[in-house]
């Protein structure tokens, strides 16, 4: 016998009455969690670059050079090097990350009055808290004893005593380097400076840096059998929420936030993250946290495509690089994209993407900028504009030149300025030595860089000239 149309359609509406009860209820717990979704995103920017720091620093442990031990760049990277965006063609690296559970380390530089030497010191959250080198202590010989937050001990005579308020500690070093002519010099100056644990150092009294760890200074991308680990960025995108905070959790116990962090770690303490304590979530919490973790990268990403405020179609990044106090996403922002950053009164990087017009640069035309006489950048080292591909990194060409540099053979006009020139193809009538090639038909951009800028160039009253389009 046929059953009623009513019987028949009893169980599909039971099913959609179960399905709306539980999206309501999802909706309603969704509703009642909203704070701990906006606290995860929160916490997730807080703590982004101490845990890449640390993917980073496990990286370069186990292909770069052990910890302690000083890497030294012998040599400019090219258009096949994708190791780090925006390579700079302007200074070979003597980096080191340095575990302050193994020190006092000793550091010291030899005396060197012909290039310009910045060597600073990052804690774990990428914070810049010493910059030594030229700017700061001159070109005479010096000798630092870098300490970790919990070392108590005596300064031997000679040395200045530098605290890390961190167990993490990253050197990233940077030598001015005049081409590639300038490496016999260059690399004499980095042989100079070397990194010893203060008890090897006191046991050589004859030979303190005797007892330096042998280092490999060949580029590890060229060593035997070498095999490129997964970028840091991309092993932190692959992270769970859970796996990102326990992390953080650890790590946060030798490399403590920082007293102003006080009520930015009473909210962490809020949905359970604590310095060595992992969060216990249940299972609606740790799908909490992911939308949470979600939410700030969708929210870094929608910051990143704004316009910008610009100048002549100029960019400078903000004044808060390298010491972010509060300034959270902005820390965070910085890690994602340029790890590692300085402090703008050691170094700034302008850049640009579009010509006067507003028009994106492409390698389809020739552009030009002017600078009037004594108008160029004003610093106390030196400059250079580099360009890079859609991918950020360099452009391969025939000339094999990537950047245009105040050390090359510029060709100066009459008046005392200078034009350069950006495009495929040298201009009719351009001095080859002031065009810096682009491939023809692709987006590029333009990053300068001022090492030591000038006060003209720190509070904005002198920026870049625009770049126009000749064709």
């Amino acid at each position: 016998m046929t059953q009623p149309k009513s019987s028949k359609t009893r169980p599909l509406k039971f099913a959609f009455a179960v399905a709306a009860a539980i999206v309501v209820a999802i909706g309603a717990t969704l509703a009642i969690k909203a704070s701990f979704i906006k606290t995860a995103a929160e916490a997730y920017l807080f703590g982004y670059p101490l845990v890449i720091t640390d993917v980073t620093r496990v990286a370069s442990d186990a292909f770069v050079e052990p910890e302690n031990v000083l890497f030294r760049k012998r040599r400019f990277p090219d258009p096949k090097f994708h190791g780090v965006a925006r390579p700079n063609v302007d200074t070979l690296y003597t980096n080191a990350f340095i575990d302050m559970n193994d020190g006092p380390f000793v550091f010291s530089m030899a005396q060197n009055t012909e290039r310009y030497n910045l060597m600073p010191l990052l804690d774990g959250w990428t914070n810049v808290f010493a910059s030594l080198g030229t700017r700061t202590y001159g070109t005479a010989a010096a000798t630092y004893l870098i300490a970790g937050p919990k070392w108590h001990g005596q300064v031997p005579d000679g040395m200045k005593l530098v605290q890390s308020p961190t167990r993490i500690v990253w050197l990233i070093g940077r030598t001015q380097t005049n081409g590639k002519d300038d490496y016999p010099l260059v690399h004499k100056i980095q042989d100079g400076i070397h990194l010893v644990k203060l008890s090897d150092w006191l046991a050589h009294p004859d030979d303190p840096t005797a007892a330096e760890p042998r280092s490999d200074d060949t580029d590890p991308e060229t060593r035997p059998g070498a095999k490129l680990p997964t970028p840091p960025i991309e092993q932190v995108r692959q992270m769970s929420a859970e796996v990102f905070f326990t992390r953080l959790a650890a790590l946060m116990v030798d490399n403590p936030p920082a007293a102003i962090d006080a009520p930015m770690m009473a909210r962490l303490a809020g949905i359970g993250i604590a310095p060595g304590q992992a969060p216990q979530w249940g299972l609606i919490d740790r799908l909490c946290a992911n939308l949470g973790r979600k939410l700030a990268d969708h929210k870094v990403a929608v910051a990143q495509r704004q316009p910008r405020a610009t100048v002549d179609g100029w960019w400078t990044p903000p004044a808060s690089l390298g010491v972010y106090g509060t300034d959270y996403p902005m820390r965070a922002v910085v890690a994602m994209v340029g790890l590692g950053a300085n402090q703008p009164a050691d170094a700034m990087y302008p850049n640009t993407d579009e010509d006067l017009d507003g028009q994106k640069l492409d390698g389809s035309h020739s552009y030009h900028m002017h600078f009037a006489a004594g108008a160029l950048p004003p610093v106390d080292a030196f400059w250079s504009i580099t360009a890079y591909g859609p991918d950020d990194f360099l452009i391969p060409n025939d000339e094999h030149r990537y950047a245009i540099r105040d050390r090359d053979a510029l060709s100066f006009n009459a008046d005392g300025s200078l034009d350069l020139y950006f495009g495929p193809t040298l201009p009719t009538g351009a001095p080859e030595s002031n065009w810096l090639p682009v491939k023809r038909g692709e987006h590029f951009l333009l990053n300068a860089r001022l090492y030591w800028p000038k006060a003209s160039a720190l509070n904005g009253s002198w920026h870049l000239p625009p770049v126009r389009r000749m064709d």
